[in-house]
């Protein structure tokens, strides 16, 4: 999917010339065992082994590879009840062999989406991730945007994140929910999330503009990795818009964006660094 990156000169942006996943939670917390009974009723059941299959499905849904295995063991009923998601995992992984052509066998899309497919229907919401992006490729976005509502509602952020862009860019797009389902993942640390968030705030897409909030998601999409909200944080400081303005912190975003690649950044970097030398060589002949 295309994405828009920083807002257009139409909207009173002073970057005229510039064309504008993160941190993971884990099933188990160590939070300490006296602690934990105590948070617990007297009248609620300790014993998480006897939850329906169902449930435990549905808890596990947005579980990764290693979580899934980890959770297996814990007790016979849940390695029972999670058999199902083990299985779709096995078919995600066969799904992005045949999606990129990897693993010794030729790129395949109808065999990927089969495979995904055989996710979904076992309950994966990362299987529904990746089966909606091949149907939105494909141009049949009804069916790719309902399976990314289908995995954002079981709580996965990547289905949150790409549900959001989705209602974006169809026709006509859905701004109000676009950032309600972006603001979901980017409160539980999705840094492309919070990078079109901070691109709604900027735009007044599905909410009045706001640069000061824009700016703070800029800044923590950046600190998560995110290389196109490092380069808009190096903008935010350069011009004032957002954050404080502060050249020592917009040549220190502009240089990691242009490390990871940014190309637009790299040449700023590039302006950046001859303007500082230029000036230092100005001011030496002129103490002369």
């Amino acid at each position: 999917m295309k994405q828009k990156t920083w807002p257009a000169a139409s909207d009173g942006s002073h970057f005229k010339s510039l064309n504008l996943y993160r941190p993971t939670t884990s099933l188990f917390h160590p939070t300490p065992r006296h602690s934990r009974l105590n948070q617990l009723p007297s009248s609620q059941p300790s014993n998480f082994s006897t939850l329906p299959f169902d449930i435990l499905t549905k808890i596990g849904s947005s579980l990764n590879h290693p979580d899934l295995k980890s959770s297996s063991l814990v007790c016979t009923s849940w390695r029972d009840g999670l058999t199902p998601l083990r299985e779709a995992m096995l078919f995600v992984m066969w799904g992005k062999k045949f999606k990129h052509g990897r693993g010794g066998v030729r790129k395949n899309l109808g065999k990927a989406l089969d495979s995904f497919m055989k996710g979904v229907v076992r309950g994966s919401t990362l299987a529904m991730v990746d089966a909606g992006l091949i149907y939105w490729e494909m141009g049949r976005k009804e069916d790719g945007v309902a399976l990314y509502r289908r995995a954002a509602e079981l709580g996965d952020h990547n289905g949150e994140c790409n549900l959001g862009i989705s209602y974006l860019q169809v026709e006509p797009p859905n701004q109000k929910e676009a950032f309600k389902w972006l603001y979901k993942a980017s409160v539980a640390g999705h840094a492309r999330a919070q990078y079109q968030l901070a691109l709604c705030l900027h735009q007044g897409r599905g909410v009045q503009r706001d640069l000061t909030e824009a700016g703070k998601w800029y800044l923590r999409a950046a600190e998560g990795g995110y290389t196109r909200a490092m380069y808009n944080t190096s903008l935010c400081y350069l011009s004032g818009e957002g954050l404080v303005h502060s050249h020592r912190q917009a040549k220190k975003w502009m240089k990691r964006a242009a490390e990871c690649g940014h190309r637009k950044a790299q040449y700023e970097h590039g302006l950046l660094l001859f303007s500082v030398r230029t000036s230092c060589e100005q001011n030496h002949v002129f103490l002369s």
